[in-house]
């Protein structure tokens, strides 16, 4: 259908070129100054022939269709000049945009064909320029004119969507026409020529629930009272028509996914209208009992959910928090339980929304509640103490076997089971108490000492006669209460001192009491001096009646050389029932003091010192004493030194009696002879000689079963014991070497002994002799009593 439209669109302006181009050929007229293209002339309304000014051009545009494709080029339209007279001496030429390559003209006639297929949404216009010029010689005849050719639109093109698939939201239960997302598509083709870019949108899927507006692509909910939780996603298909959605256009379709989001228009709702739950009476509190749940079908914050106990007889023993995390309620038990006080309790849960939307809530209250019944289980517990603690009190050195107080306990379960008793000895270390097991009885067994231990904290167990793991524990604590048994005493060590020259009634001392009883039987205490010396001629005494006394000089005139330490017992009673009393020693001595009482001396022998040596001479004496004494230890001292060296090499050492008699030796010079030293310590090579004044430091650990010898063992055991030690001591170094007796020396006075040069050397000793010594010495009277002899051979 395509092809034919083009078809007859073309034929038609064929048509209409070919009849303008003969109605100009008519009325061309060749005496014209200026030779014109197509020259027009008009009738007027009588007949009469009107002219117009001559142009050399009067055309300014063509137009040419697009998307041709016919088996011939396309003829756009003819030049013509005004000058060209048929001869062929006119030649025509084209310039400009897609010249040669899409138009091409006729250089003789000037018919201008498109000989390729345009398309308008590639390129809608071409700017070209036309020019006559003389064959022969390409003259100009006229100007260079320019003219436009406008490729005509068809509808070739459908119309697109910017996207592929659409996503869109839009909450549930909207009112009907609530906008959701406006879809847009585009057409290719020319929007100002005829209507192939006008588009028309409609929705092909997703009736009823939404409709689309067909100018603006909005689309709208078409549906009230959506619910999510009945449907929660739709698929909708929008078309978009161009022709202004007439028969024959072109369309395109995009899909649109429309989502439901979640409002609080659900309450919640249990499932159940009752739930059983059990708990053991041995539970402790915080522990959970059971859960409860109660179902909203909408999602995120609008479907949390909070629970708690509004009723019932179980709001004081048990709580509901709430899981968050799975949207239950958790029952836990709030206090310890009793199966044989109570065994089943009654709770009202309610469970109700946490945030709640204004818009629905004429839907109903968005709560609900549901009966929790639990029952308690019997358990078996262990022994209850009637009492959390108990305190008793026992006077202190009461009699073995007094009773301190009674501690009860009890079975609570329905068995009602004995109960015995006993003491946590890790609390009576020292075992002060007994308990009797059956009843309680709480007993002591020594007497205490509140002076010592004034509380005792025990415990005492309970446990069941036929069930010895069920066990209490309750503290027990003793409080000694006080006796008057402990007499006051002086405070401190009292020394008082008087001076020689003190005056009658002066005070110069004030003493005070100590009891260890408690204050009732303490303080007040009462101070006096005994009967017997109550009339005492030096000292007197006043009782304060603030738990201290005074003591005061009686009389004047204290002589340290006659008297100069007294000694006054003082009498100090409590006040407990019966009172106690001690007597207490205060010593009181004698001193010499200058005018203003201060003290300057109390020893008695101050006085005779002065008829003797004055104390200047006793310390030179005690001087040249101290002298002496150093004088002696340090001759006493410098004596062992000299007894026993620092260096350990004496010459009475055993070690060096060792004598070697197969070697010649080298004289008194003879400094290369073999050391004996070196026997004596391996450290001598290296110079090293220990010192016995200093510890030594050992470079290697003794090795067992080896002991140093004594200076009284054979030489031969020591040096047997010296290699075995240095043979064993992987850090010591060889201490044996070679010993080379090269050299002689010079200047010995005792002659060589050497034999090995005799034979050779003049001597005026005489050998003769050993001729005499017998066969064993014939070789020697040989060797050397032959020496005239050979000389005379000579």
């Amino acid at each position: 259908p395509k092809m034919k439209e083009d078809n007859c669109l073309q034929a038609a302006l064929l048509c209409m070129g070919m009849l303008c181009y003969s109605h100009a050929v008519a009325a061309e007229k060749v005496t014209h100054a200026r030779p014109s293209l197509h020259g027009h002339h008009e009738k007027g309304k009588e007949g009469q022939v009107l002219h117009r000014s001559k142009r050399g051009w009067v055309w300014n545009q063509f137009f040419v269709i697009e998307e041709y494709t016919g088996p011939d080029p396309v003829l756009v339209g003819r030049l013509h000049s005004d000058i060209d007279s048929g001869d062929g001496n006119i030649k025509y030429i084209l310039s400009g945009e897609g010249a040669g390559i899409i138009f091409v003209i006729d250089d003789k006639s000037g018919n201008i064909h498109a000989t390729k297929t345009l398309d308008r949404e590639e390129r809608a216009q071409y700017t070209l320029t036309a020019q006559a010029v003389d064959r022969n010689t390409n003259r100009p005849l006229e100007p260079p004119s320019e003219f436009i050719v406008k490729v005509q639109d068809i509808n070739d093109n459908p119309p697109e969507f910017l996207h592929e698939n659409y996503h869109a939201n839009v909450p549930e239960r909207s009112n009907v026409g609530t906008s959701v997302i406006q879809v847009t598509a585009s057409d290719a083709d020319d929007p100002t020529y005829g209507n192939s870019a006008k588009l028309v949108y409609s929705i092909l899927e997703g009736q009823p629930y939404f409709s689309v507006e067909a100018q603006t692509g909005i689309i709208r909910t078409a549906l009230p009272n959506m619910d999510r939780e009945a449907k929660e996603e739709y698929h909708v298909v929008i078309q978009a028509k161009d022709m202004g959605g007439h028969m024959g256009g072109l369309s395109g379709t995009t899909k649109v996914t429309i989502t439901l989001t979640d409002v609080n228009d659900n309450p919640p709702k249990f499932p159940q209208s009752v739930y059983q739950m059990s708990v053991s009476e041995a539970a402790v509190p915080g522990e959970e009992v059971g859960r409860v749940k109660a179902k909203d079908p909408d999602i995120g914050e609008n479907g949390l959910v909070a629970y708690s106990i509004i009723d019932g007889d179980g709001v004081d023993m048990f709580e509901i928090t709430t899981d968050y995390e799975t949207q239950e309620g958790v029952v836990k038990l709030k206090k310890l339980l009793d199966f044989e006080t109570k065994k089943s309790y009654s709770l009202k849960v309610e469970a109700a929304n946490v945030h709640i939307d204004p818009k629905f809530i004429s839907n109903g209250p968005f709560k609900d509640t549901v009966t929790v019944k639990i029952s308690v289980e019997d358990a078996d517990e262990p022994p209850i103490f009637l009492k959390p603690s108990y305190i008793f009190e026992v006077q202190e050195n009461a009699a073995s076997g007094t009773v301190v107080g009674k501690v009860h306990a009890k079975d609570p379960d329905a068995a009602n089971s004995a109960i015995r008793y006993s003491i946590d000895r890790h609390t009576d270390l020292e075992r002060y108490f007994t308990i009797n097991a059956e009843d309680g009885n709480i007993k002591t067994v020594k007497a205490l000492d509140r002076e010592e231990i004034p509380w005792h904290n025990i415990s005492i167990f309970a446990v069941e006669v036929h069930k010895q793991h069920q066990e209490a524990k309750v503290p027990v604590a003793i409080k000694v209460t006080d006796v008057n048994d402990n007499a006051p005493k002086f405070a401190a060590a009292y020394e008082a001192f008087v001076c020689e020259n003190a005056r009658s009634n002066q005070q110069f001392i004030t003493i005070t009491a100590d009891d260890k009883d408690d204050s009732a039987n303490g303080p007040r205490f009462i101070f006096s001096l005994p009967p017997e010396i109550i009339h005492n001629p030096n000292f007197t005494l006043r009782d304060n009646r603030d738990n201290t006394a005074s003591v005061f000089v009686r009389r004047e005139g204290f002589s340290r050389q006659k008297q100069d330490l007294y000694l006054l017992p003082i009498v100090i009673s409590d006040g407990g029932l019966p009172p106690l009393s001690s007597t207490n020693t205060l010593t009181i001595r004698v001193c010499g003091c200058d005018g203003n009482g201060s003290l300057l001396s109390c020893n008695a022998e101050a006085y005779v010192l002065n008829a003797g040596l004055s104390t200047g001479a006793l310390i030179a004496i005690l001087a040249c004493i101290v002298i002496l004494l150093v004088i002696v230890v340090l001759f006493v001292t410098l004596k062992r030194q000299k007894k026993e060296p620092l260096i350990v090499f004496e010459e009475e050492d055993v070690r060096e009696n060792i004598i070697t008699y197969d070697d010649e030796g080298g004289g008194e010079e003879d400094t290369e002879a073999f050391d004996i030293a070196t026997l004596q310590n391996p450290d001598g090579i290296n110079g090293f000689i220990p010192r016995k004044d200093i510890k030594p430091e050992y470079q290697y650990m003794p090795r067992p079963g080896l002991r140093p010898a004594p200076n009284s063992v054979d030489v031969d055991d020591f040096i047997n014991t010296r290699i075995q030690e240095a043979d064993n001591d992987p850090t010591a170094p060889p201490y044996d070497s070679i010993q080379i007796y090269g050299y002689e020396g010079r200047g010995s006075v005792a002659g060589s002994l050497s034999s090995l040069e005799s034979a050779t050397t003049d001597s005026d000793l005489d050998y003769d002799y050993l001729q005499n010594w017998g066969p064993r010495f014939k070789k020697l009277a040989d060797l050397y009593g032959s020496k005239d002899t050979f000389d005379d051979d000579s």
